[in-house]
């Protein structure tokens, strides 16, 4: 006959008999014996070997930018040619180097353009489509289509928009003759703006699609009891809806910002990032990988870049999370 005596009884809250103590370590047993040995081996191995390749790929270059920016190197005559020259690198961008201004003005720009016009656009899109009006889903997909899209092709298809003599635009207003035609891309007051055209146009897919996703959780019964309260649509949105959406936001802010900071594609083919186009990925990449091969000196315009996107994103969650532990 086998003996029971140490066999774990089934043991169900509220069991006077039981005394709560040992409830819970039954209860921890029983959870723990429902992982094998292989399983254990399997979780480690998900982490472990995604981390790896997280940290090799992503924070290893990171590190290695910071620290090259403190050193004239490049890139002949291996690790032993690298020189360290302390924060001259820095000193250099910030007082003799020209292009430094109007690139870092760019980059700001064009997040305020994302910020202030495609994001806004995004959300009205996505109250829109969350109506389920008829066609909803090939909206949705119309609108969404151009982030599927790398911004190298969308760079393409500006050119054809903008184009002076052929392009959709001047056609449009009618200023096709030859001494009439306005240079969209080629006039370094007027391509940012253009581009930030086509840039937004892609960006408010990225947004909408992530505010549909949004509401489409949001409770309906909100939106009644505001409508009973007597809040219109406008109200409603702004005062219940909205502040429901904050995981969302905070989302949407760390990708307006990095989508902004990271804007290389669509500029390098236009015209290379100059004449007007001039931003900070784009001198990263003049200067590690062009004629000049300064990779000290474009590392450390990387880790200007890293800095700003850091600062603006981690200050916002700190001051989020913190908001929210006070609540």
């Amino acid at each position: 006959m086998a003996d029971d005596s140490h066999a774990i009884r089934p043991v169900h809250e509220g069991d006077a008999s039981t005394p709560g103590g040992v409830t819970s370590v039954f209860v921890r047993k029983r959870r723990h014996s429902l992982l094998t040995r292989g399983d254990r081996w399997v979780l480690a191995a998900m982490i472990v070997f995604p981390l790896i390749i997280h940290v090799a790929l992503v924070w290893g270059p990171t590190l290695a930018s910071v620290l090259l920016s403190f050193t004239r190197w490049d890139g002949i005559g291996g690790i032993a040619a690298i020189k360290p020259v302390g924060l001259e690198n820095y000193r250099n961008i910030f007082t003799i180097y020209p292009p430094f201004d109007p690139a870092l003005r760019h980059n700001l720009i064009w997040f305020g353009f994302f910020a202030i016009l495609a994001t806004p656009f995004g959300m009205f899109l996505a109250v829109l489509l969350d109506r389920d009006v008829a066609g909803s889903r090939i909206y949705q997909s119309a609108f969404y289509l151009p982030v599927v899209l790398s911004l190298a092709i969308i760079g393409f298809i500006a050119q054809l928009i903008f184009s002076p003599d052929q392009g959709f635009i001047n056609n449009l207003i009618g200023r096709t003759q030859p001494n009439d035609l306005i240079d969209w891309l080629g006039n370094p007051s007027l391509n940012l703006w253009a581009v930030l055209l086509v840039a937004s146009w892609r960006q408010a897919g990225y947004v909408m699609i992530l505010y549909v996703a949004g509401l489409k959780s949001v409770d309906p019964t909100l939106k009644e009891a505001a409508a009973i309260d007597g809040a219109g649509e406008i109200q409603s949105f702004f005062r219940v809806v909205f502040p429901v959406l904050k995981p969302i936001n905070i989302v949407i802010l760390v990708i307006t910002t990095i989508e902004a900071l990271r804007a290389f594609d669509i500029v390098y083919i236009i015209n290379k990032g100059t004449n007007g186009l001039e931003l900070l990925s784009v001198l990263v990449t003049n200067n590690i990988i062009g004629e000049a091969s300064r990779i000290g000196f474009g590392s450390a315009i990387g880790t200007i870049l890293l800095v700003i996107s850091l600062s603006g994103i981690l200050t916002f969650l700190y001051w989020t999370f913190r908001r929210e532990a006070a609540e």
